[in-house]
């Protein structure tokens, strides 16, 4: 297509995507902009006779002194930070094992992968009974070890119950970060390990000075990843533990959810809503400034 002459070729292509920009803008921006604006304002349909009054940063206030709130982020940053911690170094670990070459390999792989083949909810209800204090596997093998001389409701006791999610979070996504890393491992020429060896170093210093360093990009873009999905964790711990008990495994998710669809509190769940945006973009901004610039020295 030939550029009119009034425009250059650049400036045709500007127009031609303008559209697409305005639609994709539209789409993206426009929830999180009526969610800022209804946050600012009172509004419960189970009070509809209160109206809409405007009250500013009321709702963020509130939320400050919410301990409610300040728990669900609590609960948000341990589930996120254990379950991807351990998620990185298992899956680094099954990366490492089956980027070797070895006979039944492929077995290996499609075997690895079957975890993250399963939806959340339906594993979410499987590890419910892997749990199940009187009939659960989990139980019954660490009472066979003898690491335990009763059975433990895991998913009933608040002091396990966000550690158990964070180990059914860990079993089902830990395939999906030993893939990204796989895919990082294969673009590392061979002939740098062949060199390393014959100066003598040994596995670790080959691990440590040799694929960490051209890992780093793939390993950012895993944690990043991996980080945000946790971050916004609600079916897991949903179906597992209904957020209880009480509100040890209550996410910033399920309280969102709460507020606007149980207590029909649009207003302050809309606050709500804007603090887990804004938590999940300040991951973002953490992992691309410091893991980033680490990345691309």
């Amino acid at each position: 297509m030939k550029p009119p002459k009034s425009l250059t070729e650049a400036q045709l292509g500007q127009v031609l995507v303008a559209p697409a920009v305005l639609v994709i803008c539209a789409i993206a921006f426009f929830p999180v902009l009526a969610a800022s604006w209804l946050s600012l304002h009172e509004y419960n349909l189970k009070y509809p006779y209160l109206g809409q009054p405007f009250v500013g940063l009321g709702n963020y206030i509130n939320m400050l002194s919410d301990g409610r709130f300040l728990n669900s982020v609590k609960v948000t940053t341990i589930f996120a930070g254990s379950s991807v911690a351990v998620e990185l170094v298992l899956g680094m670990a099954i990366a490492l094992l089956i980027n070797r070459e070895f006979k039944g390999r492929g077995i290996v792989r499609a075997s690895v992968l079957v975890p993250w083949a399963l939806t959340t909810v339906v594993m979410a209800r499987m590890w419910a009974w892997i749990y199940n204090s009187e009939y659960g596997i989990f139980n019954a093998i660490l009472k066979e070890l003898g690491i335990i001389h009763q059975y433990i409701p895991w998913v009933a006791d608040a002091s396990f119950a966000l550690w158990a999610a964070v180990g059914a979070d860990t079993w089902k996504t830990t395939p999906f970060m030993a893939l990204l890393l796989l895919a990082g491992l294969q673009t590392i020429p061979g002939e740098l390990y062949e060199a390393a060896m014959v100066d003598g170093a040994n596995a670790w210093r080959r691990f440590w000075l040799i694929t960490v360093p051209l890992m780093r990009p793939t390993i950012l873009v895993a944690l990043l990843f991996r980080t945000l999905d946790a971050a916004r964790v609600f079916d897991l711990l949903f179906v597992l533990t209904g957020g209880g008990p009480g509100f040890s495994t209550e996410s910033l998710s399920i309280y969102t959810y709460r507020s606007l669809s149980v207590n029909l509190d649009f207003g302050y769940g809309s606050a709500l809503s804007v603090a887990t945006f804004l938590y999940v973009m300040l991951i973002s901004f953490v992992y691309i400034k410091v893991l980033g610039a680490s990345a691309s020295r």
